[in-house]
């Protein structure tokens, strides 16, 4: 690992710890513990991410770019966009061709809506289900969360970001902004990736998560 990609490490995560939000958008209250043992955790996943990029045979950075790939870079964590969603399923959901960024269209449930408010706005993303991808084991609970916001075509992608989350037993949904990510088709033309829906596009400026990609 590159000894600066180190130092950026441990700065972003001292800076984070003095200055990150103890509150969700939703006012419920992080306690300090949990909130480091969650930086932590964040932390620890772009490492490992840079690194899967960096080094393996499967990185969707092109092997020419890889000596030279520097890492991602992302928006300060913040634990106000870990936000508590309301969802609602639809009790009979249609089926979406997706358009993507070649002529694939992959097949998606619409699943239903997630509710939530920023900054005293209500906003809502609708959720997608795969349906090819939900038959296989480890992603019967998958949703997939495309989404664009103010910051898209600048400070990140201009075809949007995803975000992942997962069904439970109750009517919520935990989507953590801070774990938005870009789809692979940013980094190399080999891949073929979903665009976001007109209707989940954010009017709001979504400062967290992935940045736009810089070769």
């Amino acid at each position: 690992m590159k000894s600066g990609f180190k130092i950026h490490l441990i700065v972003s995560l001292l800076f984070t710890f003095f200055t990150i939000s103890n509150y969700t958008a939703s006012g419920q209250q992080i306690h300090s513990a949990s909130t480091r043992a969650y930086l932590n955790e964040l932390l620890s996943e772009r490492h490992e991410k840079y690194l899967e990029f960096k080094t393996t045979e499967n990185s969707p950075i092109d092997k020419e770019l890889r000596a030279d790939f520097r890492g991602l870079t992302y928006f300060e964590p913040d634990t106000s966009w870990v936000i508590t969603a309301r969802l609602k399923r639809f009790e009979k959901p249609d089926t979406l061709a997706m358009k993507t960024t070649t002529d694939r269209l992959p097949l998606y449930l619409i699943y239903g809506v997630a509710q939530f408010e920023i900054n005293d706005t209500t906003l809502q993303l609708t959720v997608f289900r795969n349906i090819d991808l939900m038959k296989k084991p480890g992603y019967e609970n998958y949703l997939f969360i495309p989404f664009r916001d103010y910051t898209s075509g600048e400070q990140s992608y201009g075809g949007g970001r995803y975000l992942d989350a997962y069904l439970t037993d109750s009517d919520h949904l935990i989507l953590d902004f801070n774990r938005a990510y870009n789809p692979y088709c940013v980094y190399s033309k080999r891949y073929s990736c979903p665009l976001t829906p007109d209707e989940n596009y954010l009017n709001t400026y979504v400062t967290a998560g992935e940045k736009n990609f810089d070769e």
